[in-house]
């Protein structure tokens, strides 16, 4: 006696014998196909290019005659680039600026937030107005500042002369300042400067993160907090900064890869005069001021590789996911 065989559904076909599931991955594909061409043109090439003129002993003005196929690589780029007269300061000072350029606009941001949760009356436009900074073109404030902090005629020093009777300081210009105390002799100036129009300019995006997440805090902790007696500041300690610690290691991830890589603010405030000198103003310097394709190339990737090594440490010992 022969089994009876049942017949099996065929599986839906369109012109061309596709199934249903080929149809899903030819769409897949093809949805995916453009961000991979975007990626490859913006992302990829740029830094594969940049990599070739690093081994190379190139002029800007060779650029044109530049022949892909046809060239002796050379590490010479990187060892006049490692061995240059100040290459360990530029990158102490480039530490210094990433690290307190991502400290400040983070605590001024929490400052902010903390101030703005809470209902108060023109709250709205509060919360507005401390967008300012982030929104406005970097030139113009750039600008303001410059005209602010001006030796002969800048507003600061005008209060400085006519409240205390202070003499003329010429912050963007002055590398360093007595402040007449303990390890404070030489205090650096120009990169401090520098350093608080970073905390000014980008607090706000600190800001918004951080009122965020304090809004979507419960009330219900805080009240029964005080319930039991604590005080604010043990509010503070035990309830919020628990809270804001997810946000607060994104932001400093954010902020220091940025900082790390900033280039126009200390260009349009000191040019890297006066002990700001930072490695991208350096790469800039090789660059156009030198035309040096090869030494800024290979400094860019110098530039690269120590933010990888900084990021690894970072997720290695510090990074902590906040826990939903």
């Amino acid at each position: 006696m022969s089994a009876v065989t049942t017949p099996q559904p065929k599986r839906p076909r369109e012109e061309g014998g596709l199934t249903l599931a080929q149809r899903d991955a030819r769409l897949a594909y093809a949805l995916l196909a453009v961000p991979v061409l975007i990626v490859l043109a913006v992302v990829i090439f740029p830094l594969l290019w940049n990599i070739l003129l690093s081994f190379q002993s190139l002029r800007l003005i060779d650029l044109r005659n530049l022949n892909l196929f046809s060239f002796t690589p050379t590490l010479d780029n990187y060892r006049r680039v490692l061995s240059s007269r100040g290459f360990m300061e530029l990158l102490r000072t480039t530490l210094i600026y990433a690290t307190f350029g991502t400290i400040l606009p983070i605590l001024m941001g929490l400052a902010a937030a903390l101030l703005a949760r809470d209902a108060f009356p023109g709250r709205s436009i509060w919360r507005g107005f401390m967008l300012f900074p982030y929104i406005a073109p970097i030139v113009a404030v750039a600008f303001v500042w410059r005209i602010m902090l001006n030796a002969q005629f800048g507003i600061v020093n005008e209060w400085m002369v006519d409240l205390f009777g202070a003499q003329r300081i010429s912050f963007l210009s002055q590398r360093t300042i007595d402040l007449g105390m303990p390890g404070l002799h030489e205090f650096p100036l120009a990169l401090s400067m520098v350093i608080f129009f970073q905390g000014w300019r980008y607090f706000p995006f600190s800001f918004l993160f951080f009122l965020a997440r304090l809004q979507a805090l419960p009330d219900n902790l805080y009240e029964a907090a005080e319930v039991d007696g604590a005080s604010l500041t043990e509010r503070f300690w035990f309830i919020t900064m628990p809270q804001l610690r997810g946000v607060m290691g994104t932001l400093i991830l954010l902020r220091f890869i940025w900082t790390f890589n900033k280039f126009d603010d200390i260009f349009l405030l000191t040019g890297g005069a006066a002990g700001t000198e930072i490695i991208t103003v350096k790469i800039y310097d090789w660059l156009f001021g030198r035309s040096d394709v090869g030494a800024a190339a290979a400094l860019s990737i110098i530039l690269a590789l120590i933010l990888i090594v900084l990021l690894m440490i970072y997720f290695r010992w510090f990074f902590q996911e906040d826990e939903a």
